[in-house]
């Protein structure tokens, strides 16, 4: 079972603000799917030869991975640079991990993460 979603409100209002004033993680630029607001978002990114592979700690229920699927695309702030992603979808842990190099960090076992978000470099 992923984090609890009452536990990413927290992130969202404390810790992730705290993350983004620095250029340490990744960032994804997204759109809100109602309210049309642009939102930033940090997060481990796992590069693949086309895309990306992020890890989803709190699901596919979280509001950033349903308004990333909802639109079709972000963009995301990686080491200096920003480019674009598309066509995101969920896939599952062998797909996700058969694309990113070998010694990539997976999640810890006991969150049971089982759900991952592939996007596509535009």
């Amino acid at each position: 079972m992923p984090m609890p979603l009452w536990w990413g409100h927290i992130n969202k209002r404390v810790f992730n603000r705290i993350v983004l004033r620095g250029d340490k993680y990744p960032v994804m630029t997204h759109v809100g799917r109602t309210s049309g607001a642009t939102y930033r978002t940090p997060m481990d990114a796992l590069p693949t030869g086309d895309g990306y592979v992020f890890i989803l700690v709190y699901g596919s229920r979280s509001d950033w991975v349903r308004n990333v699927l909802a639109s079709g695309s972000a963009r995301l702030r990686v080491d200096g640079k920003e480019v674009e992603l598309t066509a995101p979808r969920l896939v599952g842990e062998e797909e996700a991990f058969g694309t990113v190099s070998p010694g990539a960090k997976r999640p810890p076992k006991m969150l049971k993460i089982t759900e991952f978000l592939r996007m596509d470099l535009a």
